[in-house]
Order: C-alpha cells, then structure tokens, then sequence
C-alpha cells in the first residue's frame, strides 16, 4: 500500500507543478493585441498658485529690520500717535499764553457842551462851556509765572481845549505814567488756575509721549508677527507643494505598475485622491499667503494705492532657535521699569498730585498785596487874559506835549498807593469738595495702578511661559520630523519589494507633510512668543535697536 502511494506521488509530482504554473499563467493578465504600445496617462496638471492682485515678476525682498523701518515710517497708526504730542504740545503753548505780555492802546475823542451852573464855572457871557479832549492811552500787561503777582504799567495821554475863562492853560497836556502791581500772599501765591492747568498739561504732554512709545511698541510687535507669519506662509506653501510633487510622482509609478499588471487599477484611485487632498491643501496654503502678505503690507504701506500692494514679498530673515532659559524675575523687573503703561499711570498719579495741591490752596483766604505809583506831567498854552492881571504860571507848565513829558520824568507830581485786600469765604464748599474729590481720586489711581501691574506680571509670565514652551515645541517638532522621515524611507523600501501598500505609503506621507507643518508652526510661534516677550517687557525697542527721542518740546 505504502508502495503504490509512494508511487502515485512520484508519478503525480510533474503533473502538480504543471497545474500550478498553468495557475500562476492563468492569473498574469494576457497583453491584448496592441497593449505593448499603451503609454501612462500624464499626472494632472499642477493647480494655478496665481493670486490676484499680485505681478510675479514683481517681488519686495524685506528683511526684519527693514520691514520695521517701513512700519515705523509709513504707518498710518504711528503718524496719528505722533500727531497726538504734537497736539498736546501746542496745548502747553497755549496755556503758557497767559504769561505773555499784552499791549493795548484806546484812542477817544470826547467833546462836551456844558451849560454853566456857577458863577465860577468860567461859562462868561454865553452861559456855556466848550471841552474838547482827545485821549491816546495805552497799558502793558503781564503775569508772573513765579509767585502768581502781575504788574500794569499804564501810559495815558490827553490834549484838551477848552472855552473856560478860568483856566489859565489852552489847549493843555496832561500825561500820567502808572505801575500798579499786585502780589498775593496766601491763595494763588505758590499755584493759581494758570500754573495749575500749565502743570497738569505738562504731564498729559508726557502721557501722549508714553502712549507714543506703547504705540511704538506695538506696531514693532505687530510687524513683526506679521512678518513671521508671512515666513510660515510662504514655507507651509513650500512645504504643500512639494508634498503634492511627491504624490504625484506616485501616480506616475502606480500608472507604470498598473501598465506592468503588477498593481491593481484600485491604487490609481487611492493615489488620485490623495492628490486632489493634497491639491485641496496646496490651495489653502496659497489662501494663507495671502492672507497674511496683505496683513503685512496694511502695516508698511500708508496709502492703498501704493504700487507695492502689487508685489509679492518675500522674507530673507529665518525664525533662529536659542534655547537659553528665560530669566523671569529679570523680566518682571524689567516690565516694572519700562512699560508705557504704568509710567502713564504714575504720571496720572502726579497729575492728582498736583490737583491736590491747588485745590487744598484755594481753600485759603485771599490776601493780596497791591501798589501803585503814578507820576503825572501838565503843560499847555497859557490863556490870554486882556488888561486883567493874569494869574502865574509856572514855567515848567508852560509848553507842549515834551513838557508834559519832561514833567513826568521829573517826578515832582506823584501819587503813591500801597495796601492790602483780604477776601475770606465763609463757607468755600466749591473748593471743598474739588478737594475731596482730589483725595478719591488718588485712592482711584493707586488702585489702578495695582491692577495694571498685575496685569503687566501676567502678561510678562505668560509671555515667558510661551517662550519656553515654544522652545520644547519646536525639539519635540523636530524629532517628530525626523522620525517620519525614517518611517517614510523604510516604508518606501517595504513598498518598492512588494511588501507594503500604496494606501500606508501614503499614510506615511501624510504624516511626514503633517510634521513638516508642525515644525515650522513651531518655529514660527517661536519667534512670534520672543516677540510677545519683548512687548510684555517693553525692551522691543531696545532689542531692535530702535532710538525713539522724545517729542515733547519745552515752549
């Protein structure tokens, strides 16, 4: 029995392996007549990346530091934030207009007719009397910023004519200088309303220099997420592009497998799917550029019908990894002692300073020193008075306007006033209540200010947090890439030997696009978190090497 098998299976052994190799022809697919000359269909065509509004062969080539130089000059928010210390400097300007000195001449001509009411009116026959006078007076006015005093120094000249038969002077010169002055002793003495609102703007003029430099701050900082973004862009796009290149690549090698009858027709419509993703992604990617090329621009160009919103930027600066830790109590202090923000609230607490020094002053009584000192001059044409014996005149009246001025000079005829004029307010709640209100004030600001420099700490902290994550981020990115990579690569050697699908390559593919985007997302948030970190601490200028000199300006 064990013979004849043994037979059997030697005499069957030829016929078996001639049944599987018919098998093995049976599965090979047959060419068809002609198959031999069939060619591989073309890849699709790449998309259209061309995007409206832009010339290709028009590119920008921006560096970091200029793209913060075009925003500082062309910005349209940075020209307005100027404007606003040039506005509150003129202010000051004008406040300080008080202490300016004021000339002022009056002209008058008077005549009068008046009827005779006494016998020693000097009316004579007609009963009446004829005065005419023209008066040319004119004042010199002036406030003292120190002390709060202010002088007048008058000068009044008059040429009168008169019919009288007892006045022995015809026309007639009168001329008078007067200083008067006035000092006060209590309220208004060390700070009145004019010093007082002087003080206050100098500190608003200040703030608008603070708020200067927060702005200044911010559109650096702006500019540059801007600009990083644009760099993650343009790599993001980079990066979907050349993904697309590779898958379709693949189809032109699932196409010549498929032609070989070694893949299946399936596979092209894993490998076409994957690329119309893959096309999907490119698209958005182009979106994003866009996107964020026009936020970039908003910031460098001040006029919308600049020329350069037609060209394509392109940024030569890289995001640059430094894995130093970040000192945060350093950060803190530094966010402490440059941050426009609290200076603009310490400022606002000297502003309420100031407003309680004038407002505890005007609860004071008034009490003002006051003094003038007058040296007057006459001289005329004496009267002729017939056969009567003519009163005496002395020679020093005797002349024109030069006399009466000589006689001023001379100082013979005087007037001195010295004296004091107190004004006690019995009540004063006006004054009261600004000052209590004064004193509320302060405990509002104080308030304020611990508030914003917790807020400041926050900001700083998360700042620095991001720093340090953004940091491990981008190892961790990095190392994900790497690993892709190798999967990608041994996944490959797998699929070229038969040993893996089409549907895990590009499985690994996706991946390796995905990691690639992760680490310049990583990267790019770097930069942006360094950024963020020298806003929170106000050393943006400092670390750009932006110089910002103070616009305020002494009138």
């Amino acid at each position: 029995m064990n013979r004849l098998a043994k037979a059997i299976t030697r005499a069957s052994l030829p016929a078996l392996l001639l049944l599987v190799s018919s098998a093995a022809v049976a599965q090979t697919p047959v060419p068809t007549p002609g198959q031999e000359q069939i060619q591989t269909p073309p890849a699709p065509p790449l998309p259209d990346l061309t995007r409206l509004g832009v010339a290709g062969d028009n590119v920008l080539a921006l560096s970091m530091d200029d793209t913060i130089r075009r925003a500082l000059e062309s910005n349209n928010d940075i020209e307005v934030a100027r404007g606003d210390v040039r506005v509150a400097e003129q202010r000051l300007r004008a406040l300080y207009g008080v202490y300016d000195p004021v000339f002022s001449v009056t002209p008058s001509f008077d005549q009068r007719v008046t009827p005779a009411t006494s016998v020693f009116s000097g009316a004579g026959a007609s009963g009446r009397v004829s005065t005419k006078t023209f008066n040319f007076n004119s004042a010199l006015s002036k406030y003292f910023e120190t002390g709060g005093g202010a002088y007048e120094l008058q000068f009044n000249n008059a040429r009168t004519t008169t019919s009288a038969t007892n006045s022995t002077l015809s026309p007639y010169y009168s001329s008078a200088l007067t200083l008067l002055y006035t000092q006060p002793l209590l309220r208004n003495r060390s700070i009145d309303a004019s010093r007082h609102a002087i003080r206050v703007q100098k500190k608003v003029l200040s703030q608008t220099d603070a708020d200067f430099r927060r702005r200044t701050i911010e559109i650096i900082s702006q500019a540059q997420g801007a600009y990083w973004n644009l760099v993650f862009a343009l790599r993001n796009q980079q990066n979907q592009l050349e993904s697309l290149n590779v898958s379709r690549q693949n189809l032109k090698n699932v196409e010549a497998q498929i032609a070989a009858g070694t893949m299946a027709p399936l596979d092209r419509a894993q490998v076409l799917t994957d690329i119309a993703t893959r096309e999907a992604n490119l698209l958005e990617a182009t979106q994003g550029v866009t996107t964020a090329e026009n936020s970039l621009k908003r910031l460098l160009l001040k006029d919308s019908a600049a020329p350069e919103w037609s060209a394509q930027i392109t940024p030569t600066d890289t995001p640059a990894l430094d894995m130093s830790p970040v000192d945060l109590d350093g950060a803190l202090e530094e966010a402490r002692q440059n941050r426009p923000e609290l200076s603009r609230l310490n400022l606002q607490k000297e502003i309420n300073s100031i407003d309680v020094q004038y407002y505890r002053n005007q609860t004071r009584p008034e009490i003002n020193l006051t003094g003038s000192v007058t040296s007057s001059g006459l001289a005329g044409d004496q009267v002729p008075c017939g056969a009567a014996a003519c009163p005496a005149v002395p020679s020093n009246y005797q002349g024109g306007y030069f006399q009466s001025l000589s006689n001023i000079s001379d100082f013979k005829t005087r007037e001195i006033n010295v004296g004091v004029t107190i004004s006690l307010p019995l009540r004063n709640r006006a004054a009261k209540a600004n000052l209590a209100t004064a004193r509320v004030q302060k405990e509002q600001n104080e308030a304020s200010y611990r508030s914003q420099e917790q807020t400041v700490a926050a900001e700083v902290r998360n700042a620095a947090q991001a720093v340090a994550i953004a940091q491990k981020r981008i190892v961790a990115s990095r190392l994900a890439r790497e690993s892709a990579e190798q999967q990608l690569a041994g996944e490959q050697k797998l699929y070229n030997v038969g040993r893996s699908t089409t549907f895990l390559l590009l499985q690994r593919q996706n991946e390796l696009t995905a990691a690639r985007t992760n680490e310049l997302q990583a990267e790019t948030d770097y930069s942006k978190a360094l950024a963020d970190l020298q806003r929170a601490t106000a050393s943006t200028l400092r670390a750009n090497n932006v110089t910002v000199q103070s616009l305020v300006e002494q009138p």
